[in-house]
């Protein structure tokens, strides 16, 4: 009897089978195998266990100790914040103020010490300075009471208070009047100016030299010798710069405002003047008739 498709189909099934089989005991005796050797190597290795467990504690250790290390820097950062915010919030004012108080706890410190030591504190403290530094302290509050009188006499008195005070803040070219007066004594280069080497030897002033120099250092009433002073580049900009200077200082310290409308003067202090630019805002097309009125003497 030939075979059929059905007995062929129940064949191919039952090989299909036998092989799955064979590779499911093929996997067995693997696995088997693999966890002989695994346990042959633990038993032959017992410190592998104990190895794995001592890295896992130096990591951890590792760890905490970088934790440590980035709270400590957050720490020190957020201090470090904290310091500079607090420094830009202090002012100009508050920096004069805060040396203030700290000259003033010296200076009670030190008063207080003195006491202790049954001295007196202005003695003591006058030790410190020298007969010069005294002696040019007692000159300048003598300057400072003479002009103590701030208030206005006449022209005169105010251009010379004004002189006064810029005369103080003149810085004389002591180099060049060294070397004028070199010349007018008949001195030696460099005698009485400090040498300067690349400048080249120098000789010796003449007699018509050293006489025109004098006469030229040491002016009178009878010296022929006029307008015929030359100043140099430098000077002439001090001028200009102190000229400019001037301007600018007028300009910020004049009492006119700057943002003052041109006409009649209606109000009597700045909150007015906003008051009356508000008012006039809103009313002002009402009462231009009224105000034309009044100004022409026309009103009823």
């Amino acid at each position: 009897m030939p075979p059929t498709r059905s007995s062929k189909r129940q064949e191919k099934a039952k090989e299909m089978a036998d092989e799955e089989t064979a590779v499911e005991a093929t996997q067995d005796e693997d696995v088997v195998m693999t966890s002989v050797d695994t346990n042959e190597s633990t038993e032959d290795d017992p410190a592998s266990d104990g190895t794995a467990k001592m890295t896992m504690d130096a990591r951890k250790a590792k760890m905490e100790e970088l934790r440590r290390k980035m709270a400590a820097s957050s720490r020190a950062n957020r201090a470090s914040l904290v310091e500079e915010s607090t420094k830009s919030k202090i002012t100009a004012r508050d920096a004069a103020r805060l040396d203030r108080q700290r000259k003033l706890a010296e200076t009670l410190r030190l008063k207080a010490d003195a006491e202790e030591r049954g001295e007196d504190v202005e003695r003591a403290k006058n030790w410190e300075y020298t007969i010069e530094e005294n002696d040019a302290w007692e000159k300048k509050q003598a300057r400072k009471a003479r002009r103590a009188d701030f208030a206005f006499h006449d022209d005169a008195h105010a251009a010379r208070r004004r002189y006064k005070k810029e005369l103080d803040h003149i810085k004389p070219d002591l180099e060049a009047y060294n070397k004028q007066k070199e010349v007018a004594m008949g001195l030696a280069p460099g005698t009485l100016t400090q040498f300067d080497p690349k400048a080249g030897p120098a000789s010796s002033p003449t007699s018509l030299e050293q006489q025109l120099a004098a006469e030229n250092l040491y002016r009178d009433a009878n010296t022929l010798m006029y307008g015929d002073s030359k100043p140099s580049e430098e000077a002439i900009d001090r001028v200009v710069s102190k000229i400019n200077r001037d301007i600018d200082k007028k300009g910020k310290f004049s009492r006119k405002r700057l943002n003052e409308d041109e006409g009649d003067i209606t109000y009597i202090n700045e909150h007015n003047r906003v008051f009356n630019k508000k008012i006039a805002r809103y009313y002002d097309k009402y009462t231009a008739e009224i105000r034309a009125s009044f100004e022409r003497g026309t009103a009823l």
